[in-house]
C-alpha cells in the first residue's frame, strides 16, 4: 500500500521505521513545523523529522493541516492511506482523502483513556494492564472503528517513560501487520463501546502537583504517572521539588504535608494514610539524585511543612 506518515514525537519513530521496512511504500512523512528552543532560540526539528532525513523520505510540515498547499501535496501523492501515530487532530478534508482513510495507533485498549495522555493516566489510575489500539480516525477524537488491539502489562515500576518506550514499540509492530491485513481483506473492524469509554486529558504543567492529602498509594503512583513530564512535584520554601521515585508507608495520625526526618539519610512527608517516602529528588536548576545526597545540600527539619 502507498502510505504518507504523519507523527511528531520520539514515541512516533519506531513506526515510521518499521513501516519503511514493510512491504508497503512510505510517499512522504507529515511533521509539525520546527520550533526554536532554549535561550538562543535554537531551531530543533522534530523526532520524526530527524527520522525521515535519515531514511531520505520526503517532507512536509504545514502551519495548518487545513492549508490549500498542503491539500494539493498530498492529492498529489494519492496515498491508499495514512497513518497517523502522535500527531494533530486531522480534519474531514485531510482523514477522508485516501482510499482507505487514515489509521490512528493510540496508546490505550480503547474505548478506555481516549484522549492526549493515556499512557500516565492508566498508571495514575492503577491500570494493571494497557496497549496499543489501531482505529480508524474519525469526526470524534478517538472513536473510530477498532481494527487491532493489543496487551501488555504495567509493571509496579514502570513510569510513563519506560511504558510509553515499550507501547511505542508495539505499535511499529503492529502497524504494518495491520496494513498487511487490511491490503489482503482479512481484517474486520470493531466498533467501540461509547459506554465504556474514559477520559486521558491533556497534562498541564501543574497537574503533578502532589496533594498530600491523597493516600500514599496514589501519590506513589503519580510519581510513576509523571515522570519524566510533567514531573510529580512539591513545594518546599517556595520551591518546586520534583519527585521521580517514591514508597510509602501506611500509618495512623499523620499530618498531611508535614515533614518528618528519619535519619540522616531519609525523611517522610505524612500524607493521607500514612508516609510518603521520596526515594529520588530534583531542586530547580539541579540533576536528579537519592534522598540522601538530596538531604546533604538541602536543610529541612521535623515539622516543617510542604505544599
Amino acid at each position: 500500500m502507498k502510505l504518507i506518515y504523519m507523527g511528531t514525537p520520539d514515541f512516533a519513530v519506531p513506526a515510521l521505521t518499521a513501516l519503511h521496512a514493510s512491504r508497503h511504500t512510505v510517499q512522504a512523512v507529515v511533521t509539525s513545523p520546527d520550533k526554536r528552543r532554549g535561550r538562543g532560540q535554537i531551531t530543533c526539528d522534530t523526532p520524526v523529522k530527524c527520522k525521515a532525513l535519515e531514511l531520505g523520505l520526503p517532507l512536509l510540515q504545514p502551519e495548518s493541516l487545513r492549508d490549500a498547499a498542503f491539500l494539493e501535496a498530498l492529492k498529489a501523492y494519492d496515498p491508499d492511506i495514512l497513518v497517523v501515530v502522535a500527531f494533530r487532530i486531522l480534519p474531514p478534508e485531510v482523514f477522508s482523502l485516501p482510499r482507505y482513510g487514515a489509521v490512528n495507533a493510540h496508546a490505550s485498549l480503547l474505548p478506555r483513556y481516549r484522549g492526549a495522555a493515556p499512557i500516565n493516566w492508566a498508571i495514575y489510575h492503577g491500570e494493571s494492564v494497557t496497549g496499543i489500539t489501531i482505529f480508524r480516525i474519525a469526526r470524534q477524537v478517538d472513536t473510530g472503528s477498532m481494527m487491532a488491539q493489543e496487551t501488555i502489562h504495567i509493571d509496579p515500576d514502570d513510569t510513563a517513560g519506560t511504558l510509553q518506550d515499550k507501547l511505542m514499540h508495539l505499535a511499529a509492530k503492529m502497524l504494518p501487520e495491520t496494513l498487511n491485513r487490511l491490503e489482503e481483506g482479512t481484517l474486520e473492524a470493531l466498533p467501540q463501546d461509547d459506554a465504556l469509554a474514559t477520559p486521558a486529558p491533556k497534562l498541564k504543567p501543574d497537574t503533578g502537583k502532589l496533594d498530600l492529602h491523597r493516600g500514599g498509594e496514589e501519590l506513589c503512583r503519580a510519581v510513576r504517572a509523571f515522570t519524566p513530564c510533567p514531573g510529580a512535584f512539591f513545594r518546599l520554601n517556595d520551591r518546586c521539588i520534583k519527585v521521580s521515585k517514591a514508597d510509602w508507608e501506611k500509618a495512623d495520625d499523620t499530618v498531611p504535608g508535614t515533614i518528618e526526618l528519619l535519619s540522616k539519610k531519609h525523611f517522610a512527608i505524612h500524607c493521607g494514610d500514612g508516609y510518603f517516602l521520596p526515594r529520588e529528588l530534583q531542586s530547580p536548576g539541579r540533576r536528579k539524585m537519592d534522598v540522601s545526597d538530596w538531604m546533604n545540600g538541602n536543610k529541612i527539619s521535623d515539622d516543617q511543612k510542604v505544599s
